[in-house]
């Protein structure tokens, strides 16, 4: 199975230790906000965070391109403090697991 039909089941039934675990202990996400990076055990308990939340949706994701070594994904976000965005990841891979995320996010309105 490919890594965004693991990420795609994992959103769509609210698991993050399942999104997590198509992580590598190493990876690497890049806050698009900010440019400063966060490693895995920071991002998981943000991920933790926001699918345990009601007001969190992760919206439906398109698989823009994926082979074995990146993977780019384009969603529509809302999030818990109420913003919402248009969010193009993009993921390289590493031994079968997402090493390192970049996103871009554009604000929308509701």
């Amino acid at each position: 199975m490919a890594i965004f039909e693991k990420m795609h089941a994992a959103v769509a039934n609210n698991d993050a230790e399942a999104y997590l675990d198509l992580y590598g202990d190493d990876a690497v996400f890049v806050r698009h906000q900010t440019g400063a990076t966060m490693g895995k055990p920071q991002f998981a308990e943000m991920i933790r965070k926001m699918m345990a939340s009601d007001k969190m949706n992760m919206g439906d994701r398109r698989c823009i391109y994926e082979n074995d070594d990146i993977l780019v994904v384009h969603s529509i976000n809302d999030y818990p403090d109420g913003t919402r965005e248009a969010v193009l990841m993009a993921m390289t891979l590493k031994d079968g697991k997402i090493d390192r995320v970049e996103t871009g996010a554009t604000p929308l309105s509701k």
